[in-house]
C-alpha cells in the first residue's frame, strides 16, 4: 500500500465523519428526535418537548462539543456511575500515552525510518508505506538505538500512568462501596445448589440450614421460582398495556358508523387501575410458592453486612457442589432467567461455550483472509495468473467508460491530427487516473470496511454465548462478553491479519516456532492496513455511534408509519461496554506495536481518541441510562490488556532488533521486558484483590455506623421488597393500593372488586415474599 491509497481512505473517512457529525448537530435539535438523542434527560424529566420552528434548528453547531468538554468528572460520576468514569479513564490514558509516543516517535523514529537506506525517494504520494516503517532501516544500522530509546520511554510512561490510574480507580471503587450504605446486595447472599429433599421443600431446607449454622445473623430468605415463562409473558403484557394506554389517551374524533349509526368504540378506557388488570385475576389461582415451582436457589438476608460477607466466602458444605454461596448482585443487576439453572450444569456450559467460541474464531478466518487478499492483489496476481485477466478487466471497465465521453470537436482542420493526439492522451490520463483510484479504493478502503462489517456480528454472538454460560448478573454477562469480544478482535484483527498477510505475501506456510520471527517481519508490512482500519472502524464508527442510525430509523417509523407514542422510559439503552471497551483496547494494542515500527499511525490514533472522548461523554450525558453497574470491575481487564500490549511490543521489537543484527538494542530490551512483567505482578498483588473481594474493615465500619445511627430497621424494611422476581408488584400493586383509597363508594362496596384486588395482591406477593426464620 502506498501513501496515496492511505490518503484516499483518510479522505473518504474524514468526509463521512464531517457529514455525520454535522447531520447529528442538526438532528439533535429536532423535537421529534428527543427520544433518540436525549433519552436520559427525558427519563429524568429534565427536558421538555419544544415545537418551535426557527432557522437555528437546521444549522450545524458545535454546542454539544462544548457541553461534553465542560462537564466535570464529578458530574459524570453522578450521571453515569463508576463504570462510565472508568471507561472515560481508558480514553484519557490512551490520549496521554500516545501524545508521549507521538512526540518521541514522530520526531526521532520516523526520520530514522525514512532515511534508513541509501535510496532515491519518490514523491510522497507515490511512496510505499514501508518506507516510513522500521523495515526501511538497513541491517546493522547504528541508528536502531533510537527505536530502543523510544521503546523505553513509551514502556516506562505506560507503566507509570497505569499505576496512578489503577490507584485512582481503586479509591473510586472503595468510595462507591462506602457511598451506597443502604444497598441491599451487601446484606444478601445468593445460595444455589440447595440439596433436594423428599420430606421438605427447598424453602424449609434453607430455613433449617441457616437457622442451624447462622442463627445469630440469619434474618430471612426468599426463594427463586421457575417462572421464567410467566415473567416474560407478564412483562410483554405490561409493555403492550403501555402502548395501548398511550394510543388511547389522545381521544380521537370518531366517525359515525354507516351500518349501525353508532360511534365505533373498540377500545374502552378503564376508569380504575385495578380494572386494568382484571383479566389476570385467573393468575391468582397459581400457587407458585409450591414445591414444584421452587428452584434450588434462594436469596438469604442477614442482619449485618459482615455476616453476609462471611457466609459468601466460606465453603458451606463438605461437598463443594452443594450450598454454593455468592454475594448477591444489585436488584436491578440480577439476571433472573439464569438463577434456576442447575449449578452442576455450569461447568459443562462453560466448556461448551469455550469450544463454540473457538469454532467461531476459526470460521472467521475466511473473511480475514479475504481482506488480506484484497490488500495484496499484486502478489496474488503474480502467483495465480488467472487473476490477471480479472484485474485487467476491472481496469478496462474504467477505460471503456471513456468511450462514452463526448467526442472533441476540432474547429481548425489544420490541427486535426494534433487534436486527435491530444484527445487520446487526455483519455489515457483519465483512464490511468480511474485505474489508480479503483486500485486505491480496493486496496486501501474496501478491506477495512469489509472487516468492520463482519466484526459487527461478533458482539451479539458473544453476548448470547455469555448468557448461555449461566452468569447471575447482567454486569457479569456483559463483562464476560467483553472478554470474549476482546480476545476475538485481538486474535482476528491483529494476529490473523498479520500471519495470513505473511502467508499470502510469501505463499508459504510456517510452523508455530516461526511465529515470533514472522510477526517481526510482517508487522511493519501490515502497518498500512492497520492505519486504514483505525480510520474506518475508528473515525467512521464514532460518527455512527453519535448519530444512532438504528434508533433514528425506528423513531421515524414509530412517529410517521406505525404512529404510536411510546414512553421514553420504555426505550432506554445501557452503555455497550462489551463492544466499546474491546475496541479501545484493540486500538491501544495497534498503537503500542506500531509506535516504533510505523509511527504514521499515531496521529490517526490521537484524533480517534480525542473524538471518542467527546462523543462518549455526550452519549453518557444524554443517551445511555445507568441501569446497573459493576463498580469499575472493567479496569483489571484494561490493565492486563495494556500490559499484554506493551510486552508484545517489546517481544516484537526484540525480534526485529535480532533481524536487523543489532545486539545492543536487543540486550537493552530484555531488562525492559523483565521489568514490565515485575511491574504487572506488583499491581496484581497490590490492586487486583480489591476488585474481587470487599474489605472486612470497610464492611464492619459501615455496620457500626448504621447501628449507631439506628438505621438498621429501615434497611430491613427495604430488604423485604428489594428482590422482586415479578416486576408487576413493584408498580401495579402499589398503584392499585393507592387508588383503592380514592375510588368511589360503590367500588369499595363491590365484593367482586375486593376479591379481584385480593387475588392481585396474592399474585404480587409471590415474586417478593420473604420467609422469616
Amino acid at each position: 500500500m502506498d501513501v496515496a491509497a492511505l490518503l484516499t481512505s483518510a479522505g473518504i473517512n474524514i468526509a463521512v465523519t464531517v457529514v455525520l457529525l454535522s447531520l447529528y448537530s442538526i438532528l439533535r435539535k429536532q423535537p421529534g428526535n428527543l427520544n433518540v438523542y436525549f433519552t436520559r434527560r427525558l427519563v429524568a424529566r429534565h427536558s421538555k418537548r419544544k415545537g418551535s420552528c426557527c432557522l437555528e434548528r437546521f444549522v450545524p453547531s458545535p454546542s454539544w462539543v462544548v457541553k461534553a468538554w465542560e462537564t466535570t468528572e464529578e458530574e459524570m460520576l453522578a450521571l453515569g456511575g463508576v463504570d462510565a468514569v472508568v471507561f472515560l479513564k481508558i480514553i484519557v490514558f490512551s490520549i496521554r500515552i500516545f501524545c508521549i509516543a507521538s512526540v518521541v516517535c514522530l520526531l526521532l523514529v520516523l526520520p530514522v525510518n525514512y532515511f534508513g537506506k541509501d535510496m532515491v525517494h519518490k514523491r510522497i504520494p507515490s511512496e510505499s508505506l514501508e518506507v516510513f516503517s522500521i523495515a526501511n532501516v538497513r541491517e546493522g544500522s547504528a541508528w536502531l538505538w533510537s527505536h530502543c530509546f523510544a521503546l523505553y520511554i513509551i514502556s516506562c510512561s505506560a507503566c507509570a500512568l497505569l499505576y496512578f490510574e489503577y490507584k485512582s480507580v481503586t479509591k473510586m471503587r472503595l468510595a462507591h462501596i462506602t457511598g451506597s450504605p443502604r444497598s441491599p446486595s451487601y446484606f444478601t447472599v445468593l445460595v444455589r445448589s440447595i440439596p433436594f429433599s423428599s420430606e421438605e421443600s427447598y424453602s424449609d431446607s434453607v430455613r433449617k440450614y441457616f437457622m442451624n449454622y447462622y442463627a445469630s445473623s440469619y434474618l430471612a430468605h426468599q426463594m427463586v421460582y421457575r417462572s421464567g415463562t410467566v415473567q416474560k409473558l407478564m412483562s410483554e403484557a405490561e409493555k403492550m398495556y403501555r402502548v395501548l394506554r398511550n394510543v388511547t389517551t389522545e381521544q380521537p374524533k370518531f366517525i359515525t358508523c354507516r351500518l349501525c349509526c353508532g360511534v365505533p368504540n373498540s377500545f374502552k378506557m378503564l376508569s380504575k387501575e385495578a380494572d386494568s388488570v382484571k383479566g389476570i385475576s385467573r393468575f391468582g389461582d397459581l400457587d407458585i410458592a409450591t414445591r414444584e415451582k421452587e428452584s434450588s436457589a434462594a436469596f438469604v438476608f442477614f442482619k449485618t453486612r459482615y455476616a453476609a460477607l462471611v457466609a459468601s466466602e466460606v465453603l458451606q458444605s463438605a461437598n463443594p457442589m452443594l450450598w454454593v454461596t455468592d454475594l448477591a448482585p444489585e436488584p436491578h443487576d440480577v439476571l433472573w432467567s439464569n438463577l434456576w439453572i442447575p449449578y452442576r450444569q455450569l461447568w459443562i456450559r462453560k466448556i461448551t461455550i469455550l469450544l463454540a467460541s473457538i469454532a467461531f474464531m476459526f470460521v472467521f478466518l475466511a473473511p480475514v483472509t479475504l481482506v488480506q487478499g484484497l490488500t495484496q492483489l499484486d502478489k496474488l496476481s503474480d502467483a495465480f495468473p488467472f487473476l490477471r485477466g480479472i484485474l485487467k478487466q476491472i481496469g478496462m471497465i474504467s477505460g471503456e467508460t471513456l468511450d462514452m465521453l463526448p467526442s472533441i470537436e476540432i474547429a481548425d482542420s489544420t490541427v486535426c491530427c494534433s487534436g486527435v493526439v491530444h484527445a487520446q492522451m487526455f483519455r489515457k490520463v483519465i483512464s490511468d487516473f480511474f485505474r489508480k483510484l479503483i486500485s486505491r479504493l480496493v486496496t486501501g478502503y474496501l478491506p477495512s470496511v469489509i472487516l468492520m462489517l463482519f466484526l459487527y456480528t461478533v458482539p451479539p454472538t458473544m453476548m448470547l454465548f455469555s448468557k448461555a454460560e449461566g452468569p447471575i448478573s447482567r454486569s457479569g454477562r456483559k463483562k464476560s462478553a467483553c472478554i470474549k469480544v476482546l480476545y476475538f478482535t485481538i486474535w482476528n484483527v491483529f494476529f490473523v491479519n498479520v500471519l495470513s498477510g505473511s502467508i499470502i505475501g510469501q505463499l508459504s506456510v510456517f510452523t508455530f516456532r516461526e511465529i515470533p520471527r514472522k510477526l517481526a517481519e510482517a508487522v511493519p508490512i501490515q502497518a498500512g492496513f492497520f492505519m486504514t482500519y483505525v480510520l474506518t472502524s475508528g473515525w467512521a464508527s464514532l460518527s455512527c455511534e453519535i448519530v444512532q442510525p438504528v434508533a433514528l430509523i425506528w423513531n421515524f417509523m414509530k412517529n410517521f408509519i406505525i404512529r404510536i407514542k411510546e414512553d421514553s422510559s420504555d426505550v432506554t439503552l445501557s452503555f455497550p461496554y462489551h463492544t466499546e471497551v474491546p475496541k479501545l483496547l484493540l486500538f491501544g494494542l495497534l498503537g503500542f506495536i506500531c509506535s516504533i515500527m510505523a509511527p504514521l499511525i499515531l496521529p490517526f490514533l490521537l484524533i480517534y481518541f480525542v473524538l471518542a472522548y467527546l462523543v462518549y461523554r455526550n452519549q453518557i450525558l444524554n443517551v445511555y441510562i445507568t441501569k446497573y453497574e459493576s463498580g469499575g470491575r472493567f479496569w483489571p481487564i484494561v490493565h492486563n490488556t495494556t500490559i499484554f500490549s506493551v510486552v508484545l511490543t517489546q517481544i516484537i521489537a526484540l525480534g526485529i532488533f535480532g533481524l536487523k543484527q543489532s545486539p545492543v538494542a536487543s540486550g537493552f530490551t530484555i531488562p525492559l521486558l523483565i521489568g514490565t512483567l515485575l511491574f504487572n505482578e506488583y499491581c496484581r498483588q497490590r490492586f487486583s484483590p480489591a476488585f474481587r473481594k470487599i474489605a472486612a474493615e470497610v464492611i464492619m465500619e459501615m455496620d457500626r455506623q448504621d447501628e449507631r445511627s439506628g438505621t438498621m430497621e429501615e434497611i430491613y424494611q427495604v430488604l423485604q421488597s428489594a428482590y422482586c422476581q415479578i416486576k408487576l408488584t413493584s408498580q401495579d400493586l402499589s398503584k392499585s393500593t393507592d387508588i383503592s383509597h380514592h375510588v368511589d363508594q360503590d367500588s369499595i362496596q363491590d365484593p367482586e372488586a375486593l376479591k379481584q384486588e385480593m387475588e392481585i395482591t396474592k399474585l404480587g406477593n409471590v415474586g417478593c415474599s420473604l420467609q422469616f426464620g
